[in-house]
């Protein structure tokens, strides 16, 4: 590959509607597109693309770590409003970013980061 267009992640919920709704907190909006019965995309930066499909979710996926501006707000905020526990954030001396790491309820590994 010489350059590359775009790039699509793909996480399968079990039970969809519950499942899209749950992305729709995390994203804090309704899906971008879609194209199909049981699966939805959100574009998290331009050409960047969050499928979610129904269907059984790999054990041990991920994690999707998504950058954020305000990583300890952003985790209070998602914690409020998923009713879901998120480890602390991390740093390590030498890194020049902060991250934490939680699940969705399928089990998809999900992430959020920030650039220091």
């Amino acid at each position: 590959m010489e350059k590359n267009t775009g790039v699509t992640f793909q996480v399968r919920i079990a039970d969809y509607e519950v499942g899209i709704k749950w992305y729709e907190k995390l994203f804090n909006r309704q899906p971008d597109f879609i194209p199909h019965g049981d699966f939805a995309e959100w574009e998290i930066v331009p050409n960047t693309w969050l499928q979610v499909a129904k269907g059984e979710p790999t054990n041990g996926n991920g994690p999707l770590r998504l950058g954020v501006e305000d990583i300890e707000n952003e985790r209070e905020r998602l914690m409020e409003v998923l009713s879901t526990e998120i480890e602390s954030v991390n740093t390590r001396e030498g890194v020049p970013a902060a991250w934490c790491s939680f699940e969705d309820p399928y089990g998809n590994r999900i992430g959020l980061y920030q650039e220091l």
